[in-house]
């Protein structure tokens, strides 16, 4: 296959060439957080769990810019020797003929081809380097973002291209992949089975109601919790849409303003639509509450077609498990 090689901003051009991107691979890093007064979306991993896992397999930082995958079917080719760690969904991940796990991590030596399939199981696989991919940063951050035209290799906002090489550090010598003594060494380090999640097509996440659920009739906020809604196909990084029985919209409307991750937003079809990492900044939709946030990663990993259902939680229990995510990947 002949492929034009197109090298980032950054001097260092060796490390990892994309041979062919698939449906849609694009870098990611924590995300790009206070720049939502200028109408910047913040970007970042849909799915932090797996994020964040193949990050700690590593001993990276917790925001360092690694490959989001959705749906699949990508290779990549190592220019140098490489150590590597992929989590999320099952993309039948082969190392030139051999099949390689998930959730764990793995050398590439140069020249090896790294293939991935399609997602048999959930939607969004993540690919990480040691010590994170070397690409300058847009208004502090990595984080692709299609609508604002900003963030990943070139800083203009597009996914990753057959041809592009993904500068890293060297890695030479490090014993990834081989049997090693503890964390340091990164020998054979795996996710350990009880934590790795399965991705269920049927998924309830918890919601916290917002101020503006009193706007609803209560006939309507118990229709919205006794619903199973379907995921839709038309969904992207700025939102899941879920189709169901109409939820009736206020009439009296309400003011723009500011739209938090994993809110739910009613428009005037009825059909809930909950806020992901490429929302807009601003909006003026009624919304419901918002999904806490360490429940988003199930739906990150639904398919068209899944079933959604909700459940009402506490701020402060929504609130108690985001800290108690934090403070595991961070110490």
């Amino acid at each position: 296959m002949n492929i034009c090689v197109r090298e980032g901003r950054s001097g260092m051009v060796k490390g990892l060439r994309v041979v062919r991107p698939g449906i849609r691979s694009e870098l990611q890093d924590w995300g790009r957080y206070g720049f939502a007064p200028q109408g910047m979306s913040q970007g970042g991993p849909i799915d932090v769990h797996a994020y964040a896992w193949a990050n700690k397999l590593l001993e990276n930082r917790m925001e360092a810019p690694l490959i989001e995958l959705t749906v699949g079917r990508a290779t990549f080719q190592a220019e140098q020797e490489l150590c590597l760690a992929l989590t999320g969904a099952d993309m039948q991940a082969r190392l030139d003929a051999c099949p390689i796990e998930h959730w764990r991590t793995f050398r590439m030596k140069p020249g090896q081809i790294l293939t991935l399939g399609a997602a048999r199981d959930g939607m969004r696989a993540y690919l990480a380097v040691r010590g994170g991919f070397q690409v300058p940063s847009s208004q502090e951050s990595v984080s692709t973002v299609a609508r604002n035209r900003m963030g990943g290799l070139e800083g203009d906002g597009r996914s990753l291209q057959a041809g592009d090489r993904l500068p890293c550090l060297s890695d030479h010598g490090s014993k990834c992949g081989s049997a090693g003594h503890g964390l340091a060494s990164l020998g054979n380090v795996r996710v350990p089975p009880r934590m790795i999640p399965e991705y269920r097509q049927s998924v309830c996440l918890r919601v916290v109601e917002s101020y503006q659920s009193s706007l609803f009739s209560s006939s309507e906020m118990d229709a919205f919790y006794r619903q199973t809604y379907s995921l839709s196909a038309l969904g992207d990084r700025m939102g899941a849409r879920l189709e169901g029985a109409e939820i009736r919209v206020p009439s009296s409307g309400v003011i723009s303003e500011g739209l938090a991750l994993g809110s739910v937003q009613i428009p005037p079809d009825g059909q809930p639509i909950i806020l992901l990492n490429d929302r807009q900044t601003l909006g003026g939709y009624p919304k419901l509450g918002c999904v806490a946030r360490v429940d988003l990663p199930k739906l990150a990993q639904l398919r068209p077609g899944a079933q959604v259902s909700f459940v009402p939680v506490a701020l402060e229990d929504a609130r108690a498990a985001w800290l108690g995510f934090c403070r595991f990947f961070v110490r």
